[in-house]
Parts: structure tokens; sequence; C-alpha cells
């Protein structure tokens, strides 16, 4: 496997991420149990550069901040190519509950959508469909 480390366009886009990647942690955990998600066409992946090189920058962001990562990178899913990237750090016990309201929100908020529960479905940070939107946002003024 090629490796991007060095590569300008992957420390444009992990310089790009930083922020976005602080941004989804949950408030008040310290930066512990954040994770970041992007579903992207498949062209445009490949425009950005590959799966591979998008997965080695949010590594690369991600590490930036501390994290222990688990990173995924697949194409050709029925949600076009999707790249994640999950701090797995053991979260020290005075975050430990902020970690676990953050989870139980994401929970919440999964089961309403799922169950087509009427009314607004509890406040969700940090969507996927956010997420991908804020990628977009961070990769197109980083190569402006």
């Amino acid at each position: 496997m090629a490796s991007y480390a060095k590569d300008p366009r992957c420390t444009a886009m992990a310089e790009a991420l930083v922020p976005l990647l602080r941004r989804n942690c949950p408030e008040g955990a310290g930066g512990f149990g954040g994770s970041y998600q992007v579903n992207l066409d498949d062209e445009e992946a490949v425009g950005l550069g590959g799966a591979e090189l998008i997965r080695a920058a949010m590594r690369k962001a991600a590490r930036q901040l501390g994290w222990k990562v688990n990173t995924i990178g697949m194409i050709g899913t029925r949600h076009g190519t999707v790249v994640v990237v999950q701090d797995v750090r053991e979260v020290p016990e005075e975050h430990q509950a902020v970690i676990n309201d953050a989870m139980n929100d994401r929970m919440r908020a999964a089961l309403h959508k799922v169950w087509g529960e009427q009314g607004p479905a509890p406040v969700q940070r940090g969507s996927v469909a956010l997420m991908t939107q804020e990628f977009r946002a961070a990769v197109a003024t980083g190569s402006a």
C-alpha cells in the first residue's frame, strides 16, 4: 500500500480536517470520543485523490489531536465512498458520563429515524450528512 504521509494533498486535507474532528468530539469530553465519517460519490472521492488518500488525511488529522484511531475506507458501497475515523483511546473516568450521554443521544436520534416517530428528531450533533458537507467545504477552501 502506498504511503500518503508526505503527499501535499494529504497534508493540506489533514490541516483542513483538524478543526472539524476537534469540533465533532462530544462537548465537555476533553477531546475524547470523536469520530468523523464522510460519504462521497465514488467519482468525487477519486477527484480528491481516492479513498486511501482521504483515509490517510483523516488519520493524520486525528493523530494531531492525540487520537488513537481506527479508520475505514470503502468504495462502491450503496452510499458511494465511505471514509471513517474514530478515536478509540480509553476514556478517562471523569469524561465517561459525557461520552455515554453523547452515545445515548446518537442512539435516540437513530432510533427516532428508524422507527419513523412523529415530531422533531432529537438533536443529533454531527450527522454524516453534515460532516460530509463540512468536509466538502473545508477541502474546497483548502485547495483554493
